[in-house]
């Protein structure tokens, strides 16, 4: 087994919102990678909470992680909806948890053992998966990209019907992200990627997802950031590709079964 794992902030300054994490049990049979992506609020207004999106992430990556590992019996969704309420629990008294901007984040888990690979997406987060066949297909929750198609995606829309869903304080998202499991005998490796890593396709182009998965097999995750920052100080205005913020955190999780 290969694991690899590498996260970077798109500001040294700023900590880094995105959250990675991969567990192996003590039987040495299976693992859990996860990867959040908090979702930074507007500079010019507040969420409501105290504690900010890394103290968000990092708390609801930690329970997600511990309850999918250890928690075998449940759905990626039931171990998803649990760790939103532990976390959500742990500031409910101290912050307004009604708040639209409430900290918040994407969510990429897979599961693996001796029979299946489980896998969970919401938001626009993605999961890559190589069959044995060398194939890779890409796992994503597309409503983002299906409103985005149509105009400017707004606040408004999220965790909002006819929108897009991510991770807040609402267990009931769970059952809104995209979610499946393959025999374990059809997969050799995974890729997790969060939005800032996976600019290297989404935004800038540089290849597709095979090409993508292929970086990450041969070079490793930090290869892969390291591409997207070169094209993004390439093009720091953001005339050539036009994207949200001229450097976004980046994290990629790279795993071999």
């Amino acid at each position: 087994m290969r694991i690899e794992l590498a996260a970077q902030p798109g500001d040294p300054g700023r900590p880094n919102e995105d959250f990675a994490s991969v567990a192996l049990p003590a039987s040495g049979e299976g693992g859990v990678l996860v990867l959040l992506d908090g979702v930074t609020p507007p500079a010019d207004g507040g969420t409501g909470c105290v504690h900010g999106v890394p103290w968000f992430t990092a708390r609801l990556g930690g329970a997600l992680l511990e309850l999918a590992s250890a928690e075998r019996d449940l759905t990626l969704q039931q171990c998803l909806a649990a760790a939103i309420v532990r976390t959500a629990d742990a500031h409910r008294g101290s912050c307004d948890l009604t708040h639209r901007l409430t900290p918040q984040a994407t969510v990429v888990v897979a599961r693996w053992g001796a029979s299946a690979v489980e896998h969970l997406v919401l938001s626009d987060s993605v999961l890559l998966v190589e069959a044995v066949d060398g194939t890779v297909s890409a796992v994503l929750d597309e409503r983002i990209a299906r409103l985005a198609a149509r105009g400017p995606v707004t606040d408004a829309q999220r965790n909002a019907e006819g929108g897009f869903f991510t991770a807040a304080a609402d267990p009931a998202v769970a059952e809104r992200a995209v979610a499946g499991r393959t025999a374990r005998t059809r997969v050799r490796a995974l890729a997790a990627l969060s939005d800032g890593a996976s600019r290297w396709v989404e935004v800038f182009g540089e290849g597709g997802w095979a090409q993508c998965f292929a970086l990450l097999a041969k070079e490793g995750p930090r290869a892969l950031i390291d591409r997207v920052r070169q094209a993004e100080r390439a093009d720091p205005d953001g005339l050539a590709f036009r994207r949200g913020k001229p450097h976004d955190d980046a994290a990629a999780v790279y795993a071999e079964l």
